[in-house]
């Protein structure tokens, strides 16, 4: 019996395909027609050659939907003997980059940590991914807090909803940007008001997506506003990413101290080797609005400044206890902005919208004399 391309489809149109509960054929998944070569000698096999095209590589229906039609395509065709099939597999959004080759347009990226919660490192790293777009760098700030994400709310976004373009093959999810800085979080895709009741293993997979699935397209620096402590998101970030430095975030006071140096300990890991930029000390002193000269050291005098001295890493800044910076964050305008709001061009500074600014000069410096002086950061598991 001799075969024929109609008899190949006939075999396909049994098939069905998991993800639509429709046959390949009314999936629209058969590409071109099926090729079908006769034996080139007696007693050798036909060859039929099909192929497949799936939305995604992951298709979890991949395997089990090839051996069915490995196997329907042998059924129909039993009766003209032995036949050799070649299913060949393409998919309509292509495979996520390679561990190393995510992020091709970002040229810094910078950990904001610290080994403690409740230090203010969500602030910091907000003011600082705005304090480097009004120095006329392109930012980009991804909040890895799966758990505990403050980004929407500190921009004033938490109403927006991030879409998804097709671009090089993929669905990409647009960043929101703001105050001149590209920003994600998984605060956009959950509700603000139900606690995340996910296992590891769901979270790191969510911060791979905001993380390879994005669209950040070209950066000067990238901030990672990470979780207080050691975690699993620490270590997907380690093996995802190449990072370039890290910046600790510590109040003056000890016990936030004591976790400070775990955090570093962390980044100086021999088997991570992560570049720590620098100490930025929060909540350094209290000043009150009306008497603005005036200076308590709540939390200790110097903490940081000390941490610092001993590690042999830059103080990058000294921020105080000011309402404002509080305030500012909570209404969405983050200091780092001045007093007027969203405008980048023209604001009116204020003492913290300096601070911050002089904080974002300084990581540019710090990092600046880390790629003179340091090859790239291995990523993890790459070594």
């Amino acid at each position: 019996m001799k075969l024929y391309p109609k008899l190949i489809m006939d075999a396909l149109a049994t098939v069905t395909y998991a993800g639509t509960k429709k046959n390949l054929v009314e999936s629209g998944m058969v590409v071109d027609t099926p090729t079908v070569a006769a034996p080139a000698k007696e007693g050798e096999p036909w060859h039929v050659k099909v192929v497949l095209e799936f939305p995604r590589d992951t298709d979890p229906f991949l395997k089990s939907t090839v051996k069915a039609t490995e196997a329907a395509i042998k059924y129909y065709c039993k009766e003209s003997g032995d036949v050799e099939v070649e299913i060949v597999t393409e998919f309509k959004t292509a495979p996520r980059p390679e561990v190393g080759q995510m992020l091709p347009g970002v040229k810094n990226i910078i950990a904001v940590s610290s080994g403690k919660g409740g230090v203010g490192k969500s602030t910091v790293s907000a003011n600082l991914a705005i304090a480097l777009a009004r120095l006329g760098y392109k930012v980009g700030l991804l909040d890895t807090d799966i758990f505990g994400p403050s980004m929407p709310k500190m921009f004033d976004v938490e109403d927006e909803r991030p879409y998804a373009i097709h671009k090089d093959g993929r669905d990409l999810i647009c960043p929101v940007e703001k105050y001149g800085v590209k920003l994600l979080s998984i605060g956009f895709f959950v509700s603000p008001t139900t606690a995340t009741l996910w296992r590891g293993g769901m979270a790191t997979s969510a911060l791979k997506q905001l993380i390879a699935d994005a669209d950040w397209g070209e950066l000067d620096y990238f901030i990672l506003d990470t979780p207080p402590g050691t975690s699993d998101i620490h270590l997907t970030l380690l093996q995802t990413l190449s990072i370039t430095g890290a910046v600790i975030v510590s109040t003056p006071q000890q016990v936030a101290l004591a976790d400070a140096r775990k955090g570093i300990d962390m980044y100086r890991n021999e088997k991570v080797n992560v570049p720590i930029l620098g100490l930025i000390e929060n909540m350094a002193w209290f000043t009150p609005a009306e008497l603005p000269e005036n200076k308590y050291y709540i939390f200790g005098k110097e903490g940081c400044k000390q941490l610092a001295q001993e590690m042999d890493v830059p103080l990058l800044a000294q921020i105080p206890l000011v309402q404002s910076i509080c305030d500012s964050g909570d209404a969405g305008t983050p200091a780092a902005l001045g007093t007027v709001e969203g405008d980048l061009q023209s604001p009116t500074e204020t003492t913290m919208s300096l601070a911050f600014i002089n904080l974002a000069q300084a990581v540019v410096t710090v990092v600046n004399r880390r790629n003179k002086e340091k090859p790239a950061t291995q990523i993890v598991g790459t070594k």
